[in-house]
């Protein structure tokens, strides 16, 4: 390696304050909460609540994009694709993929729980009593790992930075 390629380069150090797993029987009640959720509404609400349930998800998963990408913007003023959707328990949906500051991920959820709340709260006049349950579970469900997240930080200083992997929450500070 060339040494002016040496001087040029910017190394991060960071250190390692909390390390967070997700346990198992964690992961494996929340892919079983659905299924309960589901057979509640069927029996409270009518066969319709099913078609409602499959129908909520993306919803639930679109509000969710929307609002953290146009924080994200907001708070970064650009966008770099930094996030994607992540299939895999715990992290469903919108995630980051690097390091993220922990303030941003932090703005970023804390709108998407009241901003999402709110578009259910406004929906709620003019929609099934079903797709208004069915949204508000996958909200709260889609959440669930974020406010796991915020309670593991809980007391942790605010400039670090997260990286999220599969299965564990780590927090580090420069």
């Amino acid at each position: 390696m060339n040494i002016d390629q040496n001087t040029k380069a910017t190394f991060y150090q960071y250190r390692l304050l909390k390390k967070a797993l997700f346990p198992k029987p964690l992961i494996v009640s929340l892919l079983v909460l659905p299924l309960i959720c589901l057979i509640a509404e069927i029996i409270s609400l009518g066969p319709f609540s099913i078609l409602t349930f499959i129908v909520a998800a993306p919803i639930a998963l679109w509000i969710q994009f929307v609002i953290c990408r146009s924080v994200i913007i907001i708070v970064s003023h650009s966008y770099r694709p930094k996030w994607h959707f992540s299939w895999r328990m715990p992290w469903f949906g919108y995630i980051p993929v690097q390091y993220i500051s922990y303030s941003t991920y932090k703005k970023a959820h804390l709108h998407y729980i009241w901003i999402g709340f709110a578009l259910i709260a406004v929906l709620s006049p003019w929609s099934p009593t079903s797709l208004i349950v069915s949204l508000f579970f996958w909200h709260l469900w889609l959440l669930f790992p974020r406010l796991y997240s915020f309670i593991v930080l809980f007391g942790q200083r605010k400039d670090g930075m997260l990286k999220l992997t599969d299965q564990e929450l780590s927090y580090y500070i420069q």
